[in-house]
């Protein structure tokens, strides 16, 4: 069922997470998150995840009563409508378009079905301690750009699900098997011992340059934070430690930024990416 209801409080239990959106570790506890801006909450409402409630001004409510039609009958939708100015002095903080959503965060992914079931050759993506939240979405991003399976992530990271994150990752974070793993080393192992090789971004490594490595395999690449780089004992178990060549007085790329250049190399040596279509930004 679908509920339109007017903000005449803000004292209304259901507003509560747009009220403390600052407080992400509540959310995570509630097992919910916010999505933000009018093509997020969009990618959200046609995804599979559960849908919360919905905020938005009025000028956005006849098109998002369409949008939320085919799942009015099977779930509980409660849609708050307010001007801008109210919902910005709600969530306490400025917005472009004035809509964000509430939705719950999907249950842990499956590795072995993922392991099992996932098109050859594999393609995972492992991280640990990125604690930027927009680093995380670019990354999420780029993963499901470029074909990869699921992604990996430590617990000493930001959640992929915190709102700045979701932001970041425009929505793809809604189809992206995210597995949020106590022990990152752990599940390195489980994939190592299923035949995938482990394949490190290190800025310093002359080991091999990104062209050199192969990627045609069933493959994992990891990448560390953005300061530390990757821990001695996660660099222990890869199998290759792979450099982007770059002239001597730049150190290093940004994380997010190494994630693409990767991601593409892999995809071009498997022979791109199909449905070839026409690139879109956002």
């Amino acid at each position: 069922m679908l509920a339109v209801q007017s903000i005449t409080s803000f004292d209304l239990p259901e507003l509560q997470p747009y009220r403390t959106m600052q407080y992400q570790f509540e959310h995570r506890q509630q097992g919910i998150f916010v999505a933000e801006g009018e093509k997020v909450v969009r990618r959200l409402i046609e995804s599979s995840l559960p849908v919360v409630s919905v905020m938005l001004p009025a000028k956005w409510l006849a098109d998002y009563q369409r949008l939320l039609g085919p799942r009015a009958a099977s779930e509980d939708i409660r849609v708050f409508v307010g001007e801008k100015k109210l919902l910005e002095q709600l969530s306490g903080f400025s917005m472009y378009q004035g809509v964000l959503a509430v939705g719950k965060v999907p249950p842990p992914p499956d590795l072995d079905r993922l392991l099992r079931e996932g098109p050859r050759p594999l393609l995972f993506v492992a991280t640990e301690a990125m604690s930027n939240a927009l680093n995380m979405g670019a990354l999420v991003r780029n993963c499901a750009a470029l074909g990869a399976q699921a992604l990996l992530v430590s617990e000493t990271c930001c959640s992929p699900f915190i709102r700045r994150a979701v932001r970041a990752s425009m929505g793809t974070i809604f189809r992206l098997p995210a597995l949020e793993l106590p022990s990152l080393a752990e599940g390195l192992r489980v994939l190592r011992s299923r035949g995938l090789r482990l394949i490190a971004a290190h800025p310093h490594t002359d080991r091999r340059t990104l062209a050199q490595a192969d990627f045609t395999g069933d493959c994992c690449v990891v990448l560390g934070s953005e300061g530390q780089g990757i821990t001695p004992a996660v660099l222990a178990l890869c199998d290759d430690l792979v450099a982007i060549p770059m002239p001597p007085d730049v150190d290093s790329l940004n994380v997010a930024s190494a994630s693409a250049v990767f991601l593409y190399e892999v995809a071009r040596q498997r022979g791109g990416l199909a449905p070839v279509r026409q690139a879109q930004t956002s």
